[in-house]
């Protein structure tokens, strides 16, 4: 359940609606995920979000789009973010990520927690070859 309740009709909003047509200009179609469509509650806050998503996500960078939308994955299984796990995971299959990928990078994903958890648990100090400050 949303701490928030769904704009009856957000893109009364010129705000609103400059941000919903760029997505679906982006996307190359009419749909607007949940996310933007709550967020239309309060429209600066939407613009903030999707220019940053937009700058990061939806621009030619040195990463490759489906790495970007894997590593999107993998950053959302570590906050636990439901949500994003099934809209990136899907973005990571539409850019190509086949389903052993997918299985690699959960296996990736579930090695980093557990040594994450070890280490942390352990508080092993950092090598003096890792730490930057040194």
């Amino acid at each position: 359940m949303s701490t928030i309740k769904k704009p009856d009709d957000p893109e009364s909003d010129p705000r609103v609606k400059a941000v919903f047509d760029e997505i679906r200009a982006l996307r190359g179609t009419d749909y607007i995920n949940n996310l933007w469509v709550y967020l239309a509650f309060d429209p600066p806050l939407l613009e903030e979000i999707w220019q940053g998503v937009r700058d990061v996500m939806a621009k030619e960078t040195l990463i490759d789009f489906k790495t970007k939308e894997m590593i999107y994955v993998a950053v959302s299984i570590a906050n636990s973010c439901k949500y994003c796990i099934h809209s990136h995971t899907a973005a990571a299959k539409a850019r190509g990520m086949t389903d052993e990928e997918h299985a690699e990078l959960l296996r990736i994903v579930t090695t980093a927690g557990r040594t994450n958890h070890l280490l942390n648990g352990l508080n092993i100090p950092v090598d003096d070859v890792f730490d930057t400050d040194t």
